[in-house]
């Protein structure tokens, strides 16, 4: 089959859940046979040509906060209806809600992975909640099939829109466990600092953490890692509660990553909007006794391996954060039972698969 993803940044994934399952979910097509292109922002990627056998079409979006998005989408959906997919998976509620234009040249199959509701994430205003809560209903019913990636959304979905909804369980990384050599940089020592790790932006909630941080008694540390995205006033305003316990390291390389997930005493997600928490079950592949709200999509990743607050909650955050400084076993016991979890249950080989069956039922129906 030809396949097309639209809507994604790009790859390889630099950052972003929807762009690390783009990546894993095209390669693993590659090797199963198949003809992949990723429509790429040039902005986020650098590469030419192709990655690993996917083909990267780079498409210029107009790069601000509401345009960049939709822009890329729609310039991205008008260059494939002079190509010749037999299979378009759209990525995202937004994007999918222009499926509608490959679908003019008739042959072509269109899928939408909806990733999250988009429309809860706080950094839109108003006018783009609203326009983002319209776009749910085209994205569910132009495309010829629609997924997503949690059994919460999955019902929702459904729900509202009377409309059969496939479920696709998300792989995850094998861990690559490394001794504390470069944190040490940022005064880190291992099983000794509170780990964060995502963009800042006020849906990941790094805000509710500093503040419940802040009115600990502790020596252990936070490190904060990420950057921001169209979020410049919000990581400003998180960068006044830098200090020598709070720290900013940024974005942070593989390697780097691989090292605070493998010596994080604890992982902390105080989200507000997730589809399937990446990062979390990173955490936990690593055997990291991890903290999150107590969202459905958190839970749902963590079953019963995890600790939960209540969201948007400080309060309950900072008694949960001193209970768990303070009961070192029980923090540090069940690293091997999470891991083996996470193994378990989460497989891109699978995920790859899974889609792949997807879209040959549908490029074979009517």
């Amino acid at each position: 089959m030809k396949i097309a993803f639209i809507g994604q940044k790009g790859i390889p994934a630099i950052y972003g859940g929807i762009e690390d399952f783009t990546e894993k979910v095209s390669l693993r097509l590659v090797k199963r046979g198949h003809q992949v292109t990723v429509y790429c922002r040039p902005y986020y990627t650098r590469l030419n040509g192709d990655y690993k056998g996917v083909a990267l079409k780079k498409i210029r979006s107009i790069k601000s906060k509401h345009l960049d998005a939709i822009s890329h989408t729609f310039l991205s959906s008008l260059d494939a209806l002079f190509e010749d997919y037999d299979v378009i998976n759209y990525q995202g509620t937004g994007p999918s809600s222009l499926s509608f234009l490959p679908r003019l040249k008739g042959k072509t199959k269109i899928v939408a992975t909806i990733h999250s509701l988009d429309w809860k994430r706080k950094k839109w205003g108003v006018i783009a909640k609203t326009l983002l809560r319209m776009a749910e209903y085209p994205s569910v019913y132009y495309p010829h099939k629609v997924v997503t990636i949690s059994e919460g959304l999955k019902k929702y979905l459904e729900k509202k829109y009377n409309k059969e909804i496939f479920k696709l369980t998300p792989g995850i990384d094998p861990p690559n466990y490394r001794a504390p050599k470069r944190i040490k940089k940022f005064g880190l020592e291992k099983e000794k600092f509170i780990l964060f790790l995502g963009r800042l932006v006020p849906e990941k909630g790094c805000h509710y953490l500093l503040k419940a941080y802040r009115d600990l008694n502790t020596d252990y540390k936070l490190f904060i890692a990420g950057n921001g995205f169209f979020s410049e006033d919000y990581l400003n305003k998180l960068h006044q509660y830098k200090s020598d316990r709070i720290l900013f390291g940024g974005f942070v390389e593989k390697e780097v990553l691989e090292e605070l997930f493998s010596n994080a005493y604890l992982y902390v997600l105080p989200s507000e909007v997730e589809g399937v928490p990446q990062t979390l079950l990173q955490a936990l592949s690593y055997g990291r006794c991890v903290l999150a709200s107590d969202i459905p999509e958190n839970k749902e990743a963590m079953g019963k391996w995890g600790f939960n607050f209540r969201n948007k909650d400080i309060k309950d955050l900072n008694q949960r954060l001193n209970f768990l400084l303070n009961n070192r076993e029980l923090v540090l016991k069940g690293q091997n039972q999470r891991s083996d979890y996470v193994k378990a249950k989460y497989s891109w080989d699978r995920t790859a698969e899974d889609l792949e069956k997807l879209f040959i039922q549908c490029v074979g129906s009517n």
